[in-house]
């Protein structure tokens, strides 16, 4: 945990499957490559109620944490994020309401009170909601990367910045050392896991 916990920068990548969205977090190296893998995701699509646990392998032989809906099907659920023994280590929640607009999510980590995270770039978060309305497109997938920064009042506490290519990926900075890292990487494999929701 601790190894983990002095992380600033995380590199998540998905795997392309059939059934399933997989999600590889690594630890960046100091040549901005991957480093060893913290985390592994599973989500099963097209999920009711979602509940996704990430393990310490690709194995998934050891759960380090998990985050899961509090309600079926709700647009605004929160998801309740625990450590491995199903202990509480904080919540995030989209607002429905401003993510009309640009996406938008709250995170609660005990202790460090709300941190709100919305999309950086105006116009593309508009050009994304255009985009999904146009009939046949919506299978194509959005060319613009994305970019969300998480704010505590006017401070950056931490960023996920998604990267041109075919498969998603996305890097994580990490400006607050408080932050527990579980609780960013649940929240940046929501925002793909999740977006469109």
């Amino acid at each position: 945990m601790e190894r983990l916990q002095a992380q600033n920068r995380l590199l998540v990548r998905q795997r392309l499957r059939l059934m399933v969205n997989q999600y590889e977090v690594h630890a960046e190296q100091p040549d901005g490559s991957e480093g060893e893998l913290v985390a592994f995701a599973q989500q099963k699509r097209m999920a009711f109620k979602e509940q996704v646990t990430l393990y310490a392998d690709d194995g998934k032989s050891r759960p380090i944490l998990g985050f899961k809906a509090r309600k079926r099907i709700d647009l605004a659920s929160a998801y309740d994020v625990t450590d491995a023994s199903g202990q509480p280590i904080g919540v995030f929640r989209k607002d429905f309401k401003k993510s009309l607009l640009a996406s938008t999510w709250h995170l609660e980590q005990p202790g460090l009170g709300v941190t709100t995270g919305s999309e950086r770039n105006k116009v593309v978060a508009a050009l994304r909601r255009v985009w999904e309305l146009i009939p046949y497109v919506d299978a194509v997938p959005f060319a613009w990367p994305y970019h969300f920064d998480f704010r505590a009042g006017d401070q950056v506490v931490f960023s996920v910045e998604k990267k041109i290519g075919l498969r998603d990926r996305y890097v994580v900075d990490i400006r607050d050392s408080r932050l527990d890292r579980r609780l960013v990487i649940a929240m940046a494999v929501a925002l793909d896991a999740l977006q469109s929701r």
